[in-house]
């Protein structure tokens, strides 16, 4: 059977998905002040770091129109699914969901599934190959709406950030009981439970933090024989390199993509930032 994944743009796509024809990710828009742009291909990560550095109050995004969605699910092929960041991030989830109901009134039927990945970044990016593997097993629409709630609840997502201003300004640090003052240095180890942001651990400076997230992703994966790791960094690649190699000594995978973050995670990771997926 044909199909089509629509994902929107807190997901990072490795080049080989990216110029897939049966992938399109669906910009989400960032706004800085009186500077607004489109977190699609000709998104500036440096541009926008700079901005956000310069700008004293916190940056914002805005979520794709149901329109939008909805002219993305028009293609002619037989099931299309949809992958947006964590429905208590963003209201990208309600959006897609709203496309499909749009869809259905102008163009009629079609097996159409929106996926909460409650997570963001990598994790939607790991929820986008899980669907197209099940695609290419055979099996039916019902199979892989089962399939894939079912393997979104088994993704693993952590990150480390220098900064976690942004988030806490933006109120999606709700799940988070207490942070230290990021005066004393001490770096938390952040992760999410079903789509909320909590706490994993903390510990004193990047170095230490970046080891225990690697302890912790390495320990709570999967099966690893049959998942990825997924790294992505906010112009950070050494961090990236240094985390994979962390988790790599650990457990082995079988496959581990570093990707740099594109605008919406740039803009929760901050400079600096980096996440991980398993």
């Amino acid at each position: 059977m044909s199909y089509k994944i629509v994902v929107d743009s807190c997901c990072e796509l490795p080049e080989e998905l990216k110029n897939d024809p049966r992938f399109e990710r669906v910009p989400l828009g960032l706004e800085v002040g009186e500077y607004q742009v489109l977190d699609d291909e000709n998104f500036n990560q440096r541009e926008f770091l700079d901005k956000v550095a310069e700008y004293p109050k916190c940056p914002k995004s805005s979520c794709p129109s149901p329109e939008r969605f909805m002219e993305a699910y028009h293609a002619d092929v037989d099931h299309v699914y949809a992958v947006t960041l964590s429905s208590h991030l963003s209201g990208s989830y309600n959006s897609a969901r709203l496309g499909t109901d749009l869809f259905h009134e102008k163009y009629g039927q079609k097996q159409i599934h929106v996926v909460d990945s409650e997570s963001a970044s990598g994790g939607e990016t790991q929820i986008a190959y899980k669907l197209a593997e099940l695609e290419s097993a055979g099996l039916s629409f019902e199979e892989i709406v089962n399939q894939i709630e079912s393997y979104r609840d088994s993704v693993k997502t952590y990150f480390v950030l220098d900064n976690l201003e942004t988030l806490r300004k933006n109120g999606r640090l709700s799940g988070v009981k207490a942070l230290v003052a990021s005066t004393l240095n001490i770096k938390p180890v952040m992760g999410s439970d079903k789509g909320e942001i909590i706490q994993k651990a903390q510990t004193i400076g990047m170095k230490k933090a970046l080891s225990k997230m690697a302890d912790l992703a390495a320990s709570e994966a999967g099966r690893e024989e049959e998942r990825r790791l997924i790294i992505t960094h906010c112009n950070a690649l050494s961090r990236a390199e240094t985390v994979k190699e962390l988790i790599l000594s650990k457990r082995k995978f079988k496959e581990c993509i570093i990707m740099d973050t594109k605008g919406v995670s740039s803009m929760y990771a901050n400079d600096g930032g980096v996440i991980v997926t398993t």
